[in-house]
């Protein structure tokens, strides 16, 4: 094929860029003007990689053997009918990706609830953005990570960042914030913090607090927009008798946090004629995220920004298609258009949609770590598309050994990750530049993308196997089209008058270049770059102050875990690096697990630069290769977890839950650090 313009494989940013064969080069496409990360420019490699999967694979005598797709589908078909009479639809569930496209993660909802009857369906996403979502719409009324172009944060004087590292995770991201002055809450001094103007680094697991400090100091400064609250929000009262209690010197004694940076914060804030307050995976990550982003949404409501041209608030999305991932169904609760599952209304439009009854469409299931939880026993059946839990879920040795009690472990992948190699069977799918579909980027914009070289022999698509599997358990082969194209088409009428609603969207309109983000109401709509300016999505028009206080992390640390591990990415690798570990200019830079660590806190250990530690928690231990940071806090080491095995920093991560978003708290947990053994 000649060059293809399309988009990035990795990260919510989806930068543009163009494809002449696997050779990449960047384009000026809005979100990244030209700019690519490492991984972006290296992203070609893993389409020549030898680790390519060619073949279904099935178990026999405990190894994966090649076999034809028809014997391979027959065996899952059988099983899974074999399950579904013996156990009850419930004993199948299904988990999801947030970087499958829009197409597949609307058809994979839609096989789990017609062609399985199963409720068991979340995707990894649940690790990724439950939180901010479930902030976002207990605030706002919907769920949008930016309800503003990105390019807007160019005109901005001051952005606040809370648990965002851009500068590493989407590097090309940080040149709309030149002319900013940055506020960064960080545990690490980050290359995003050593940007900053401010810099403030709570203790782990304390930056609501920190936000109720800041907050405070907003309102006793007289910095309050107090006719804005008045007009366009509920709830500040009730959220004040809260914050009234969080002066920042009773703040700077939980976070370690001065109270004269704190009011720097809230003047630099207040005096902004363009101010943002965004939020990352930091904030997020905790058994307290969902109140964590509803206090620094607070803060921004208290100055007036969301809704109001040349400021705001958002949270930088994750996963490729961290967005469109979360709307239209392969969530536990949700179906297409971001509707409710338990919405009556909601429930008859979709059956309609679907061909099917209302009454027929099952509840809520599981969220992700209970799905996981539960396997072996109540759930016998597990497929597995887009995502590496054995990797990227929280106490990953009970994960595996979970894995390991199933009946029947089905993996659709282009390589064998981790989980793969556990599994019975194994399905050969394309990659991102084998395939065309739609992605929803961090703003809210859906976007194409294009094939631009056909996938090896022996590979077929997502939807194929869908449609195949869909086809050998009893259902008709039109319900399950394998086309991008006509999945989409129906994906706009399900999502037609949902929060998120897609069905003006036509692959014509992106293809001639309209920028479309939703909702866009009709094909003649352009489109809502930004959202909120005439009012929030609540009944009242109204944004809600969320009535949230400071309890800490789940776990504290004691003389036998005396630190606390936090996890994060690094530059080279994305998510439990399945691809980029696979990429010899990504792995030869970062070849294996570190721990970053303070000097004096090795040396306490008998550690030094260059050793292997191990770190250990209440759940288990981890080895990584110690990297001394002098800008460390003394009682924090950092893990990547972007790697396998005994390197995989969730075999020590604690698995409590928020108890609205059911996000794990990846963020904090009590640790030790020892030497390894040679």
């Amino acid at each position: 094929m000649p060059h293809v313009d399309t988009h990035c494989p990795y990260c919510a940013l989806q930068c543009g860029m163009r494809l002449d064969e696997t050779r990449v080069t960047p384009r000026n496409f809005p979100v990244n003007a030209g700019g690519l990360c490492q991984k972006g420019w290296t992203a070609g490699a893993l389409l020549e990689s030898g680790a390519r999967l060619t073949s279904p694979l099935l178990r026999r005598d405990g190894e994966l053997q090649p076999v034809s797709w028809d014997e391979a589908l027959d065996f899952v078909a059988d099983r899974l009918l074999a399950s579904r009479r013996e156990h009850g639809a419930d004993s199948v569930a299904v988990f999801g990706g947030g970087g499958l496209t829009n197409e597949k993660a609307y058809l994979l909802g839609k096989f789990a609830r017609i062609a399985l009857g199963t409720s068991q369906i979340d995707y990894n996403g649940r690790f990724c953005m439950s939180s901010a979502a479930a902030a976002g719409m207990r605030a706002f009324g919907v769920d949008r990570g930016l309800p503003f172009p990105v390019t807007d944060l160019a005109n901005a004087d001051v952005v606040l960042l809370a648990g965002a590292n851009p500068a590493e995770t989407m590097p090309p991201f940080m040149q709309h914030l030149e002319s900013a002055e940055l506020i960064v809450i960080d545990p690490r001094r980050t290359p995003t913090a050593e940007r900053a103007a401010l810099h403030l680094a709570p203790a782990p697991g304390t930056d609501l607090a920190l936000a109720l400090g800041i907050l405070h100091a907003v309102v006793a400064e007289g910095h309050l927009d107090k006719s804005y609250v008045d007009l366009r929000t509920s709830g500040f009262d009730e959220m004040w008798r809260i914050a009234a209690t969080w002066w920042p010197e009773r703040v700077e004694r939980v976070t370690g946090v001065s109270a004269a940076d704190q009011r720097q914060a809230a003047e630099m804030l207040a005096r902004a004629g363009n101010a943002y307050v965004l939020t990352g995976r930091g904030t997020e990550q905790h058994a307290s995220g969902t109140a964590t982003v509803g206090g620094w949404i607070n803060l921004a409501l208290a100055l007036g920004l969301p809704g109001r041209a040349g400021s705001g608030f958002g949270c930088l999305t994750g996963q490729g298609n961290g967005q469109g991932g979360r709307e239209h169904g392969q969530k536990a609760d949700q179906l297409p258009g971001y509707r409710k599952i338990d919405d009556p209304a909601a429930r008859a439009h979709v059956a309609q949609v679907w061909g099917v009854p209302a009454e027929s469409l099952p509840g809520p299931g599981r969220s992700a770590v209970e799905l996981l939880d539960a396997l072996g026993d109540s759930i016998k059946a597990l497929l597995v598309f887009g995502s590496n839990p054995v990797v990227s879920a929280p106490r990953s040795s009970r994960v595996q050994e979970r894995l390991a009690g199933l009946d029947l472990l089905v993996v659709a992948d282009f390589v064998l990750s981790e989980t793969a190699e556990l599994a019975d069977v194994v399905f050969p799918v394309p990659q991102w530049a084998e395939e065309e579909g739609t992605l929803t980027n961090l703003e809210g914009r859906v976007l194409l993308r294009q094939r631009s070289i056909e996938p090896p022999d022996g590979v077929r698509s997502d939807l194929s196997l869908l449609r195949d599997l869909a086809v050998r358990i009893g259902q008709p082969a039109e319900r399950f089209p394998d086309d991008a194209v006509e999945v989409f088409e129906e994906l706009r009428v399900a999502s037609k008058g949902g929060a998120a609603d897609y069905s003006g969207v036509t692959y014509q309109r992106l293809r001639s270049g309209e920028a479309l983000h939703w909702p866009v109401l009709d094909e003649t709509h352009p489109g809502t770059p930004r959202m909120f300016l005439d009012g929030f999505a609540h009944p009242d028009g109204r944004a809600r102050f969320a009535e949230v206080d400071h309890s800490g992390p789940a776990e504290l640390p004691d003389e036998i875990f005396p630190l606390q591990a936090t996890t994060g990415r690094v530059l080279q690798h994305y998510q439990s690096g399945a691809q980029t570990r696979r990429i010899a200019e990504l792995t030869a830079v970062v070849p294996e697990a570190l721990v970053e660590v303070h000097p004096d806190t090795a040396a306490r250990s008998g550690l030094a630069d260059g050793d292997h530690a191990v770190v250990r928690s209440r759940r288990g231990e981890t080895v990584a290769l110690v990297r001394c940071v002098p800008s460390m806090r003394a009682d924090l080491v950092f893990l990547p977890f972007h790697f396998p095995g005994a390197a995989r920093a969730n075999l020590v991560t604690n698995p409590a839950l928020d108890p609205v978003s059911r996000m794990p708290e990846f963020k904090v947990c009590a640790v030790s650090l020892a030497r390894a053994e040679a």
